[in-house]
């Protein structure tokens, strides 16, 4: 795992290596252990290296076999001792035994066609000095960033926006369409971010960089055309065993230990029973609870430990303890948020690392991939809601989805309808699912100043999102509409951006995720509907096959969405003193984005009667976090995070090679 950055630069006007290291040291913390640039009069490419696999040799940057090609790379290929044995047939000798060494010369061999070929998470850079041309992909489901930028002609890219940003030249503007989308979506759309003139390469997508210019192509994309209706509970079960198991095994390849996050919940159960399964002996297992007991699932977390007799470590995370780690969040974040859910994650990968341990296999993707959240079931209830809305007794079957949620699991039918009847009949709406969400995030854009308002006047995230949906999108049963947008709009976005790369490579740990093998998800996008949501009994191909083979109590627990405490964390009386800079109107009206009046109306509200609702939670958190941004990238001015060395730096120019 590593962090990646490069100048292309056909002008040839000036040395940018310098540039390169410092882009490099603002990330430091993604590969700690090694750095390496490669330099030619057009071409500066460079990584931090974290190493797990080939510890020895395993250098980068480093060219192909005909010296024609040379890569840098963030990530892992797992399937790299299977396409290492097909390269040696063809009569390629290698000389490490990394995964990168076979990544470049598959390109060699095969161009972009290698992508195909690769089970992985990558964020790849190739420079071909022969056509002078750059070549860059990110995996299928964005596990790993890349962005990039085009200041003054030259082509910048960089496993973070922080590292841009180097560029003293580039612009440092938030872009208010792009915060439309974080306050619908929790994230914008890929290629957008939040600043103006950069760009995230979207995942399943290359990019090449010539003088000829710049071409974006999709190599991948989540279908769900291959409906396999027929299928039996016996034959998907036995054959997602085979393929998970499978997946689990090529993520435990690695030089050093590799632990895992056990959360209490059926996901990272199933990974940790895996894991024993294929190698049994010692594991050590991670978690972390709440304080707050609304949030906490320490008594399931330590029941599976029990029962999977792991070695375990386990943090408890107060509100404070999320407070005073909040402008950290953000800094790694690089986006506005709109919870407090990430911070949770920066300190338990904190733990893992002071436990000397850089990979942990986790959950993720279980349940976009075997419908699993409380957003599919509540879609259903409401189609079937939708076909008598006068109905009083369908709304009630909501209940049964949010026990953890008091006010709605003593609601009557009035509140139910109030609460989940926005757009009820809007069913024929392809993004029907989630409406009723993207509604609910919308309420902070209500915050926004009069010149923010005017500004995205025109603009609706939810019109742009449905003109770019799948060709074939409407085909789709519902329940596969719905897994495509939380897939693709909010795994990719958020959930492994914020909530998972970020929160991991600030403390220099690497997160793998067995429930995100392309073929896992490929397999999965096939099931018949009733496999993977049976009436609203969710993820139940899954619940059937850990039947016996973890705790019964967590296999049949209602599904508790992780969240953190928003309210408590922002207006509590232990609350840091930036909290009050960033709520202040002195801070919202330089930041330009919100209302000082709707902000102050909104603190008096939460204060007045000390509570607050999900849309004011959500508002609180986008507030702070975007007063965060602009303190700490617009205004440049963050004394808080310094540049980290470079470690072990190698520097490479065309046929020269030193160590500084």
């Amino acid at each position: 795992m590593c962090g990646v950055a490069g100048i292309i630069d056909y002008r040839g006007k000036s040395d940018s290596v310098p540039a390169v290291k410092e882009m490099l040291s603002s990330f430091s913390y993604r590969g700690p252990d090694e750095s390496g640039i490669y330099h030619s009069h057009v071409a500066t490419i460079g990584n931090v290296r974290l190493s797990i696999i080939d510890l020895a040799t395993g250098q980068q940057p480093l060219s192909d076999f005909s010296g024609r090609y040379w890569i840098v790379f963030n990530g892992e290929i797992f399937n790299y001792i299977e396409l290492r044995k097909d390269l040696e047939k063809k009569g390629l000798t290698l000389k490490t035994q990394s995964d990168t060494e076979v990544l470049v010369n598959l390109f060699s061999l095969y161009g972009e066609n290698c992508l195909s070929m690769l089970n992985g998470q990558f964020a790849v850079a190739i420079w071909d000095k022969k056509e002078e041309k750059l070549f860059i992909a990110r995996d299928r489901v964005g596990i790993r960033p890349l962005f990039y930028t085009v200041s003054n002609g030259a082509f910048y890219f960089a496993s973070e926006i922080k590292a841009l940003f180097c560029n003293k030249e580039l612009k440092r503007e938030l872009n208010p369409e792009n915060l439309a989308q974080i306050y619908t979506f929790w994230t914008a759309i890929t290629p957008a971010t939040a600043f103006s003139d950069i760009s995230e390469l979207s995942p399943g997508h290359y990019l090449t960089f010539g003088r000829e210019g710049l071409i974006v192509r999709k190599f991948w994309e989540l279908s769900f055309n291959n409906n396999n209706s027929g299928l039996t509970l016996s034959d998907a079960l036995e054959r997602f065993n085979e393929l998970f198991t499978n997946a689990v095994r090529i993520r435990l390849r690695a030089d050093v230990e590799v632990a895992a996050y056990l959360s209490g919940g059926i996901d990272s159960s199933t990974t940790v029973a895996y894991i024993k399964d294929i190698e049994p002996g010692v594991l050590n297992t991670f978690s972390i609870g709440f304080e707050d007991k609304d949030f906490d699932e320490s008594k399931y977390q330590l029941e599976a430990v029990k029962y999977l007799n792991t070695t375990h470590r386990a943090i408890s995370c107060t509100s404070k303890d999320i407070a005073e780690a909040f402008p950290r969040v953000v800094w790694h974040s690089e986006t506005p948020l709109t919870r407090t859910a990430p911070t949770p994650m920066l300190i338990l990968s904190k733990l893992v690392r002071d436990n000397d341990i850089k990979v942990v296999i986790t959950g993720e993707g279980s349940d976009e991939i075997l419908a699993g959240y409380d957003i599919f079931r509540e879609a259903i209830i409401r189609r079937f809601w939708a076909s008598q809305p006068s109905s009083s007794l369908r709304p009630t079957l909501l209940k049964r989805i949010y026990p953890d949620i008091p006010h709605l699991r003593n609601a009557s039918p009035n509140i139910l309808k109030m609460f989940f009847g926005y757009r009820l009949e809007d069913t024929a709406n392809p993004l029907y699912s989630h409406l009723l969400r993207w509604n609910n995030s919308n309420h902070i854009k209500k915050h926004f100043s009069d010149a923010i308002r005017e500004s995205v006047n025109s603009y609706d995230p939810l019109s742009d999102l449905a003109g770019n949906l799948p060709d074939s999108f409407m085909e789709w049963s519902p329940l596969a509409r719905a897994q495509w947008l939380e897939t693709t709009v909010f795994m990719s976005g958020y959930l492994l951006s914020s909530q998972g790369d970020r929160m991991a490579m600030a403390n220099s740990v690497e997160g793998r995720y067995p429930f995100l093998d392309y073929r896992v998800i490929e397999y999965c996008s096939s099931l018949p509907d009733k496999l993977k949501l049976n009436g609203l009994n969710e993820k139940y191909l899954l619940k059937k096959l850990m039947t016996g083979r973890i705790p019964g109590s967590i296999v049949k627990r209602p599904k508790q969405p992780y969240r953190a405490p928003i309210s408590s964390v922002f207006m509590g009386n232990e609350r840091p003193d930036y909290v009050d800079e960033m709520l202040s109107e002195k801070m919202t009206r330089l930041a330009g984005i919100f209302s000082p009046g709707s902000v102050a109306a909104l603190l008096a509200k939460v204060e007045k009667t000390g509570a607050a609702s999900e849309m004011d939670n959500m508002t609180l958190a986008a507030v702070i976090s975007t007063h965060l941004v602009h303190r700490q990238f617009i205004d440049n001015n963050n004394a808080e995070f310094r540049n980290g060395p470079l470690r072990n730096l190698r520097i490479i120019e065309e046929n020269k090679y030193k160590i500084t």
